[in-house]
C-alpha cells in the first residue's frame, strides 16, 4: 500500500515538472509568435500546473484517449521550433493524430507536416487594428479583459480607448477597480493602474484612454491616436443602422458592432454560424445578436443540417440583468418591476426570431419564450424541436459531441458528459453554449428531441463578440482545430 502511495506521488510530481515545462514553452509561444495553444479549446496559457495536469485527465475521460504530458510537450516544444504564424492551435487534435498515426513519427517532422500551411515569413503579418468600447458595464468590461488577454505580440485588435457618459471625480479609480474585480468573474488576471491626471486606464501594459462623451459623433478618435477604429457599442442604446451610424461620423471610426440584436433590417452574424458571409474590408454597422441567439443557433444548425427540424419551441431560462431592479419598483416592461432576487419573472424573448435571421428558410417554425431566475450569471436554452429524420438519444448525443470535437463549431459548442452539471460550472466558459447531454430526451417515436444547451450568457457572449470582431477586422489568425 506504502509503494503504491508512492509511486503516485513520484507520478504526479513527474506530471508537474512537464506541465510547468509546458506552461513556459507556451507562454513564449504566446508572447513570442502570437500563437495559442488550446487542449480541446481549454487554454493552457496562464493557467496554473494543476489545472494543465487536469485538462489533460479531462481530455482522456472526453475522448477516450490516453494523451500523456509527455506528448503534448514534444508537441509544443516542436512548433516552437517553427516560423509559425499567428495561429491557435489545439493539441487536442495534434496529440489524436499523432496517436492515430501510430507514436512513431520524429515530432519536429510530425509537426511540420501537419502545420507546413503555418509556416513562413508572407503568414506572419497581421495588421492589428484599434478598438474602442463605447460603454462600460458588464459586457464592455469582460471585452476589455478578453481584449487584453488576447493582446499577445500586439498584432490583432488593440484595446485603445473606452467612452462613458459621466464623470465624475472619482470615477476613473472605480472604473479601474470594476474591472480588476468581479464578484461573478473574480479577479482580474493582471495590473489595472488609474492614471487619473491623464485620464487612462493602463491594463498589463495597455494605456487604454477614458473618454467622456454624449454623442458619438462628437468625438476625435485622431486626438488620442487612434485611427480606423472599431467601435464596439455594449450600451444597447442605439439599435438600428442609422442611429448606430452616429458611430462613424466620429473622426478616427470606421466600424460599428453593436452587442444586442439589431432592429429593422440589420442582420444577426453568429460567429461560427454565418459571419463568413460579412466582410468588414468597407467598415460599416453589424450586430453579434444576442447571448441566447449566439447559444441556440448552433445547436440549430447541428440538428438542422443532421435532421432537419419540422418545428420547435425554445424557452430560455434566464439569468437577471441590469435591467430588472433588484427590488419592487416602476417598471416600463410588464413584470420585470418585481424584485429580480426574489422572483422567476416569465419575459419575452426574441431569440426564436432573431435566429431565423440566421436561417431565413425556418421562418414561422420556431416559438420562444424566457424566465428570467434569481442566479447573476449563467443561463439555460431548451430547445423541444420535431425532427424530420427518427433519431435516438445516444446518436443525438453523439452528433452533438462531435460538433464539439471537429468542425466548425468547436469554438460555439462544449459538451458535458458531468451527472452533476449545475449553472455556476458553466461561469467562464468560452463556448457560446454547452451541451447538457445527460439531459437530452428522445421521444419513443424518435422525432421530438430536447436539448440543454447552458451558456455563461456574459462571458461566452463577449467572446463570440471578439471573434467576430476579429473577422470583421481581418486579423483572425490561422486556427488548427
Amino acid at each position: 500500500m506504502n509503494d503504491q502511495y508512492e509511486s503516485e506521488l513520484v507520478e504526479w510530481i513527474k506530471n508537474e515538472r512537464l506541465a510547468l515545462d509546458l506552461l513556459e514553452t507556451a507562454s513564449k509561444l504566446q508572447f513570442d509568435k502570437s500563437a495559442e495553444l488550446v487542449l480541446f479549446r481549454r487554454k493552457v496559457f496562464d493557467k496554473k500546473v494543476s489545472e494543465i495536469i487536469n485538462d489533460h485527465a479531462y481530455a482522456k475521460k472526453f475522448t477516450g484517449l490516453d494523451i500523456p504530458l509527455s506528448l503534448t510537450l514534444g508537441l509544443t516544444k516542436a512548433i516552437a521550433k517553427l516560423d509559425i504564424a499567428p495561429s491557435r492551435i489545439d493539441l487536442g487534435r495534434l496529440s489524436k493524430e499523432y496517436i492515430e498515426d501510430g507514436n512513431k513519427a520524429d515530432f519536429d517532422v510530425f509537426v511540420g507536416e501537419k502545420l507546413k500551411n503555418f509556416i513562413g515569413k508572407e503568414r506572419k503579418v497581421l495588421k492589428p487594428r484599434d478598438v474602442v468600447l463605447y460603454g462600460f458595464g458588464r459586457i464592455g468590461r469582460l471585452a476589455a479583459r478578453i481584449l487584453i488577454e488576447h493582446a499577445g505580440s500586439g498584432q490583432q485588435l488593440r484595446l485603445k480607448a473606452i467612452v462613458t457618459r459621466d464623470k465624475a471625480s472619482d470615477d476613473l479609480p472605480k472604473r479601474a477597480s470594476l474591472l480588476r474585480k468581479d464578484s461573478v468573474h473574480g479577479k482580474f488576471a493582471g495590473v489595472v493602474d488609474a492614471d487619473v491626471e491623464n485620464n487612462a486606464i493602463i491594463i498589463n501594459g495597455h494605456r487604454v484612454h477614458m473618454i467622456t462623451a454624449s454623442s458619438p459623433a462628437e468625438i476625435d478618435y485622431t486626438k488620442y491616436g487612434i485611427e480606423d477604429a472599431i467601435i464596439i457599442d455594449n450600451t444597447g442604446v442605439w439599435r438600428d443602422e442609422a442611429a448606430l451610424s452616429q458611430h462613424l461620423k466620429a473622426k478616427g471610426a470606421s466600424m460599428v458592432i453593436l452587442t444586442a440584436p439589431g432592429k429593422g433590417d440589420l442582420p444577426n452574424i453568429v460567429y461560427g454560424v454565418n459571419h463568413d458571409k460579412f466582410s468588414g474590408e468597407n467598415g460599416g454597422v453589424f450586430t453579434a445578436a444576442s447571448c441566447t441567439t449566439n447559444a441556440i443557433v448552433p445547436v440549430l444548425k447541428v440538428i438542422k443540417d443532421t435532421l432537419g427540424i419540422e418545428r420547435g419551441h425554445i424557452e430560455t431560462v434566464h439569468a437577471y440583468t441590469n435591467d430588472q431592479n433588484l427590488l419592487d419598483n416602476y417598471h416600463k416592461k410588464a413584470r420585470r418591476g418585481r424584485a429580480a432576487p426574489l422572483n422567476m419573472v416569465i419575459t419575452e424573448t426574441g431569440a426564436g426570431k432573431a435566429a431565423t435571421k440566421v436561417f431565413p428558410e425556418m421562418k414561422g417554425l420556431l416559438t420562444s419564450n424566457a424566465v428570467r431566475v434569481p442566479v447573476a450569471n449563467v443561463s439555460l436554452a431548451i430547445l423541444s424541436l420535431k425532427v424530420n429524420k427518427k433519431v435516438t438519444v445516444d446518436e443525438l448525443n453523439a452528433m452533438l459531441k462531435n460538433a464539439s470535437l471537429y468542425g466548425e463549431l468547436v469554438e460555439q459548442i462544449d459538451y458535458s458528459m458531468s451527472t452533476e452539471l449545475v449553472s455556476s460550472d458553466v461561469v467562464g466558459n468560452s463556448h457560446a453554449c454547452e451541451i447538457d447531454s445527460n439531459a437530452t430526451i428522445v421521444s419513443e417515436d424518435g422525432q421530438n428531441v430536447v436539448i440543454y444547451a447552458w451558456y455563461d450568457n456574459e462571458y461566452g457572449y463577449t467572446n463570440q463578440v471578439v471573434r467576430l470582431a476579429k473577422h470583421l477586422a481581418g486579423v483572425r489568425r490561422l486556427i488548427y482545430y
